[in-house]
């Protein structure tokens, strides 16, 4: 029997997020992103669902690859508008008990002593139910609009994010003494100052001398999430990540996904099993098969062509705007997502895919495959996939929402709940413990847990 299936909500602060054009579906309320409401709702809906997360997915910078211009992404709204998904958060929180956040914040645009209080905050709020995915970005037009001449080279991106966590694990984890608060009314005293340590940081990219500016938060650190799928990005996620986002089309590439970043995490001296992995994953699921796929061609009417192509195009560097709609795809080096080039040609080493084939499979949930059918159909695929890939769960993309959303809370859940393969109760504590932490913070060996404060300073203990 298939162990416990782990379901995350894939969502994003703009119109439509993976699945362009849809947005003009008759049942589509995802243009009402703006609005708190929709947010609360959702947040109500997926805790009812006891899903683990909402995992919020987030791109500074706008997809003006596709032509060399804007045009495309602001007609078909891909990923633009799109406003700040941290702000959601504490309104979400506030109405729900148990639900965990995954905010996307790229380490390429901010610095780390400030982006560190702002997560230690998100994480006083949420009583400790915030996890970070950690992002290097890639669309250039971010890089140039923070002033940057062109986005770093892709390997030298993860660089910068070794020496970026090490200041943000020396403040979160060893600034602050436990302890160094006690709030002593009697005596006057808030926050004893000899438990509270300068980082001393001097580093290539960064220099932090001070000490943190919150108090220690539930985690301290939030729960970890990587996405990158590129050999360099394996390798950072087995170092640091505790969950990975995996938009793998097919079980072969999931499986050599899966395998490469717990191998990762063995080499370094992790438990590779205490990394989870979840998959890209779009659900359309109706009371029979038959209802199931009347729905899905119901959605695909509305998938946008020039839409998908602007998504294709921003992930992988490529301008598919010179391309006839027919013409085959080739595998091309580019300093955008490496992983979304390899995509189409790893799914079948023996099929040639032409831009038309690309953009019709984007068209409806992205990269990640499409399950359609019956509950049971669903979490038969469900299954099957956890069974055959070692991959712990889903990152559930919406076709139309909350519709998507709600036929898996209805639906599919329920289903799963009968096969002992999803949970009834929610575990108690924070977020890294409801995913199965030991406790609220990172264990040794995990590169952050060693930041622990010695006397004077910060330092790394022996591992």
């Amino acid at each position: 029997m298939s162990r416990e299936i782990r379901l995350n909500a894939f969502d994003m602060n703009c119109v439509g997020h993976q699945s362009p054009g849809l947005w003009r579906h008759p049942r589509d309320k995802s243009w009402t992103y703006k609005d708190l409401d929709y947010w609360v709702h959702l947040a109500k809906t997926l805790e009812r669902g006891k899903f683990d997360g909402l995992f919020i997915a987030d791109v500074l910078g706008v997809y003006d690859v596709l032509n060399g211009n804007v045009d495309a992404a602001l007609r078909h709204s891909a990923q633009v508008p799109v406003n700040d998904p941290l702000q959601l958060i504490p309104t979400m929180s506030y109405e729900t008990e148990h639900l965990g956040f995954g905010l996307t914040a790229s380490l390429s645009f901010e610095h780390p002593y400030t982006f560190a209080r702002r997560i230690s905050t998100l994480d006083h709020l949420t009583k400790g139910r915030v996890g970070w995915n950690i992002v290097t970005s890639y669309l250039n037009s971010g890089a140039l609009n923070v002033g940057q001449p062109a986005q770093t080279n892709h390997d030298d991106r993860y660089e910068l994010a070794e020496e970026y966590l090490e200041v943000c694990y020396k403040l979160w984890e060893g600034s602050w003494e436990d302890g160094a608060v006690v709030r002593d009314r009697e005596k006057g005293i808030f926050t004893h100052p000899q438990k509270v340590h300068p980082i001393r940081h001097a580093g290539k990219h960064f220099t932090v001398p001070g000490i943190h500016l919150s108090e220690p938060s539930p985690q301290r650190t939030p729960v970890l999430y990587q996405a990158g799928a590129s050999s360099r990005g394996k390798d950072f996620a087995g170092a640091h990540a505790e969950c990975i986002f995996v938009a793998a089309p097919s079980k072969a590439v999931l499986k050599r996904y899966v395998a490469n970043v717990r191998q990762a995490a063995e080499r370094v001296g992790r438990n590779p099993r205490e990394i989870l992995a979840f998959n890209l994953q779009t659900v359309v699921v109706g009371e029979t098969d038959a209802e199931a796929q009347r729905k899905f061609n119901e959605y695909r009417k509305y998938a946008s062509f020039e839409g998908a192509l602007t998504l294709i195009s921003g992930w992988t560097g490529i301008d598919f705007g010179q391309f006839g709609p027919d013409e085959v795809l080739r595998h091309r080096y580019t300093n955008a997502v490496q992983s979304a080039v390899e995509t189409f040609t790893t799914i079948d080493p023996d099929r040639e895919w032409t831009v038309r084939e690309m953009a019709d499979w984007v068209g409806v949930g992205g990269f990640g495959p499409v399950f359609v059918g019956s509950p049971s159909t669903v979490a038969d695929l469900m299954q099957e996939w956890v069974d055959d890939t070692d991959v712990d769960g889903f990152n559930l993309a919406y076709a139309i929402t909350p519709e998507s959303f709600e036929d898996a809370v209805d639906l599919l859940v329920p289903e799963l709940q009968r096969r002992g393969v999803y949970k009834t109760e929610y575990r108690q504590g924070t977020l890294r413990e409801k995913l199965g932490g030991k406790g609220p913070r990172l264990a040794v060996p995990h590169p952050g847990a060693v930041y622990r404060n010695l006397g004077s300073e910060p330092t790394r203990l022996a591992v």
